[in-house]
C-alpha cells in the first residue's frame, strides 16, 4: 500500500509557513511503515525536535485507477476519514533550505496517524464542503473547510493517477489548513469532521 500526500494545498497554510501556493498539485509519498493507527499511545520521535500536527482529510481506495479524469475521480474512492501527518518541522526547514527531499522530516515511522472511524463514500458524498477541526487538551487548534482546498480531491486523484497508478488499500492524505503546532509527550488531539469525532489519539 502507498500513502500520497499533498503539500500546501490550502492557500492559509502555505502562506503561514511562508511558501508559494502551487500552481498544481505538490505530492509525496510515505511508506506503509508511517501508518500508525491510534488503539495505544503513539510514541513520537525523540531525535528530531519539534514534532507539528497537520490534519487533514484522507480519502482510501478499494479499485485501480491510472489516468483518472476529474469526472470519474469520486467513483475511485471507497472511504474517507480525517488523519494526521505529522512533521518533524525543523528538519524539514534544514531539507528545503538545501534543496532535498523531505521524506526524513514526513515519511519517518509513525507519521501517518489514521482516524478510527470511516466513512463510506457514496453517490450522494460531497467532499468539498466538510468542516475539519482538530482539539488539543480540548482547545481548537485547527479548523479548515474542504471547499477552501487550492485543488479539490478530485482534482487531487486525477493528478496523482497520471503518474503513479492507485493501487486497492491506497491512501491519499490531502492536504492541511492554516493553525499546525507542536505535540508534546502526554497531548491528546481529538479531530472531527463536520462536528463528528473521527480521531482520538494520545502521544507518549
Amino acid at each position: 500500500m502507498k500513502i500520497f500526500c499533498i503539500g500546501r494545498n490550502y492557500a492559509d497554510h502555505a502562506h503561514e509557513l511562508g511558501n508559494a501556493v502551487p500552481e498544481a498539485p505538490v505530492f509525496f509519498l510515505k511508506p506503509s511503515t508511517a501508518l500508525v493507527f491510534t488503539d495505544r499511545p503513539i510514541q513520537l520521535p525523540t531525535d528530531m525536535g519539534p514534532i507539528h500536527h497537520e490534519l487533514e482529510l484522507v480519502v482510501a481506495f478499494d479499485t485501480y485507477a491510472k489516468d483518472i479524469p476529474v469526472a470519474m475521480a469520486p467513483g475511485m474512492i471507497a472511504s474517507f476519514t480525517l488523519g494526521l501527518d505529522l512533521t518533524a518541522r525543523v528538519v524539514q526547514q534544514e531539507l528545503k533550505e538545501k534543496g532535498l527531499p523531505w521524506e526524513k522530516a514526513k515519511a519517518f515511522d509513525g507519521s501517518a496517524v489514521l482516524g478510527d472511524v470511516h466513512l463510506p463514500m457514496t453517490s450522494a458524498t460531497e467532499l468539498q464542503g466538510l468542516r475539519l477541526k482538530l482539539m488539543r487538551n480540548g482547545e481548537v487548534v485547527q479548523e479548515g473547510d474542504t471547499r477552501d482546498m487550492v485543488h479539490s480531491v478530485a482534482e487531487l486523484v486525477h493528478h496523482v493517477s497520471h503518474y503513479i497508478t492507485i493501487e486497492p488499500g491506497d491512501l491519499l492524505f490531502t492536504g492541511t489548513p492554516a493553525g499546525v503546532g507542536p505535540i508534546a509527550p502526554g497531548d491528546v488531539l481529538e479531530g472531527l469532521l463536520n462536528d463528528k469525532r473521527m480521531l482520538h489519539a494520545r502521544f507518549a
